[in-house]
């Protein structure tokens, strides 16, 4: 420390140089220089102390690399507690980390010290450094979440909008229960194998199996960085995309029979979520009703058809949860892949059956190209 003065608004002002003989060390090669090419003053912020503020003023020197071999020419000081390019110590910044895991808000734990940018990333600096490295797991799922709200800007040229939206990578123990390992900034190939080549080798070695959505990039990572592992895709994309494909059948046949989008008066429309929702959370009442109305509006079948496979690929995943036999999973794959009509079914043009009080039309050997169970009489409406 070289003096203290008080400012004339009653602020502390600490100058200070640098006591450090590494300071002097060129950062790329190492060796120390004694050829001071300037001198420099920055005002890092520091932990406040008592009740006046107080400032810091440091004086830096810029040296001059000497060596003919190192591709630097010039550096200044900087120590471990405040690394180049920094304008808050490293003090202040686990002094607002506490304050944050203490509970306060991070608006609050920085208010008038630091922007919440940087109180963020001290945080997640000071959790990150707690935490215990992965143990190795067996079936690993990587996934992506969306951190916040989609942004609108314009494009260059100004004529339209762009949607700009921040992604994060997560990584999952599947088979464990360690939960969460790790996340990843952003969903690209590059920060999906970084954070793999991370663990090490021997933690890639022991991944036997990958689950991801459907989705190329993770495809790519997972075959650079874990060439050995089985990759497969996850239930709940898979389910969704048959559900994001029935409701793009449901629209198409609207606008091909109707000429418009959907009503409250067309039955596929008043339809559309019990359409999504699983054959087992239907009560009888619910899915003969749904049923019929499909029928009488939908004279293609496009509709039911659809919610038949999007049935059959549910039953077909389901076959993990009760240990995934080969014989029950060959027999579901059998009814999913679509095949043509049994001959000398009454119902043999696949269009499904009406249900009537009596009972359903067509026998259960005669279901339209599916073995979902027949229409249920109402019991009443």
């Amino acid at each position: 420390m070289q003096r203290v003065v008080r400012a004339a608004d009653g602020v502390r002002v600490v100058h200070v140089v640098t006591d450090e003989e590494t300071a002097a060390a060129c950062p790329e090669c190492g060796v120390l220089s004694s050829s001071v090419r300037q001198r420099r003053t920055t005002r890092p912020r520091d932990l406040p102390y008592g009740e006046a503020p107080l400032a810091v003023r440091w004086h830096k020197v810029q040296y001059a690399c000497r060596e003919t071999a190192c591709v630097r020419r010039a550096f200044t000081e900087q120590i471990p507690e405040v690394p180049a390019g920094a304008r808050v110590t490293g003090r202040l910044r686990r002094h607002v980390a506490g304050r944050v895991a203490d509970g306060l808000p991070v608006s609050t734990a920085c208010a008038g010290v630091m922007g919440w940018p940087t109180a963020h990333a001290a945080f997640v600096a000071a959790v990150t450094a707690q935490l215990p490295d992965p143990e190795p797991v067996a079936v690993l799922g990587i996934d992506e979440t969306r951190r916040g709200k989609p942004r609108w800007t314009r494009t260059e040229d100004g004529q339209g909008w762009v949607k700009l939206e921040t992604f994060e990578t997560n990584f999952v123990d599947l088979a464990g229960a360690q939960g969460l390992l790790g996340q990843a900034s952003g969903r690209t190939k590059a920060n999906v194998v970084a954070w793999l080549d991370e663990r090490g080798q021997a933690w890639k070695d022991a991944v036997a199996v990958v689950a991801i959505d459907p989705c190329a990039t993770y495809r790519a990572a997972v075959a650079e960085a874990l060439p050995h592992a089985r990759i497969v895709a996850d239930h709940f994309h898979l389910v969704r995309l048959a559900n994001q494909a029935l409701t793009d059948v449901r629209r198409g046949v609207t606008w091909d029979l109707h000429g418009r989008r959907g009503r409250a008066s067309d039955p596929a429309w008043a339809r559309r979520r019990r359409l999504l929702r699983g054959y087992e959370r239907l009560t009888p009442e619910q899915f003969t009703r749904m049923w019929n109305d499909l029928v009488d509006a939908d004279p293609t079948s496009k509709i039911l058809t659809a919610w038949i496979a999007k049935e059959e690929l549910r039953r077909l995943l389901a076959c993990a949860r009760r240990g995934g036999h080969r014989h029950e999973i060959s027999t579901r794959l059998h009814r999913f892949t679509p095949g043509a009509p049994t001959p000398g079914c009454p119902n043999s043009n696949g269009s499904p059956a009406r249900s009537r009080p009596g009972g359903p039309r067509s026998k259960a050997s005669c279901r339209p190209a599916s073995p979902t169970p027949a229409p249920r009489p109402p019991t009443g409406r």
